[in-house]
């Protein structure tokens, strides 16, 4: 033994464990609680779509506090109710109907890429084997114009899984997640806005009028 090297006694029945300094996890500690935390997640919700739905926006799956709430984006801090009312120079919606009913009154089909997935809480860079929706149920009935992702990961997969059955590219736009808090909220808006594009024109050109486009940000 070395000078100034205590000797620690082992208890019978117990056995010593290699502890990262710090008090840290080592490497394979934190893959194999990941693994553990890991669950198959099964798509809950309906799409929402009509057949006057002219954009199609796809987020990847409901995170835990959507499906604790019973609908898309449903965390409170997520910005995506927000962004969509303001751009439609709505109100915001706090219920599901609610909801429902601004999506629906201004074409927008609101769906997510994939029908199931392994998943890490709501962490879109755990998921594995996932299971992609199929879009048809959707584009043979509604006129899609333009399908659009709310995040990086949900256009990956549908790039990966998707386009090739539908053969309609998808326009990315930043996430509303609060994660996602590198991205103002101007510029999530700035984003969003280019769905004006495929909006009910009969709607958006009357509202338009009433409210000019930077006041949005003066409330």
């Amino acid at each position: 033994m070395e000078q100034g090297e205590k000797s620690m006694a082992v208890k019978p029945g117990f056995s010593r464990k290699k502890i990262s300094p710090r008090g840290k996890c080592t490497k394979g500690e934190a893959i194999m609680a990941a693994k553990k935390e890991t669950e198959y997640i099964t798509h809950a919700f309906e799409p929402v779509f009509d057949s006057h739905s002219k954009i199609l926006m796809l987020g990847t799956m409901p995170s835990p506090k959507s499906r604790e709430n019973g609908f898309y984006y449903g965390h409170p801090r997520n910005r995506f109710w927000k962004v969509i009312a303001d751009v439609c120079k709505e109100p915001m919606p706090e219920t599901i109907e609610e909801k429902k009913a601004l999506a629906l009154k201004h074409g927008i089909a609101i769906w997510d890429v994939l029908a199931g997935c392994e998943i890490h809480g709501a962490d879109d860079a755990s998921i594995k084997n996932p299971t992609p929706n199929d879009m048809h149920r959707i584009l043979d009935y509604a006129p899609i114009e333009q399908i659009y992702a709310t995040g990086t990961k949900a256009a990956q997969l549908y790039r990966r899984y998707c386009e090739a059955q539908t053969g309609m590219e998808i326009i990315q736009l930043p996430s509303t997640s609060p994660a996602n808090c590198r991205t103002s909220y101007e510029q999530l808006y700035e984003a969003y806005a280019g769905i004006r594009l495929y909006l009910r024109s009969d709607i958006y050109d009357k509202r338009r009028k009433s409210q000019p486009f930077n006041s949005i940000f003066k409330k």
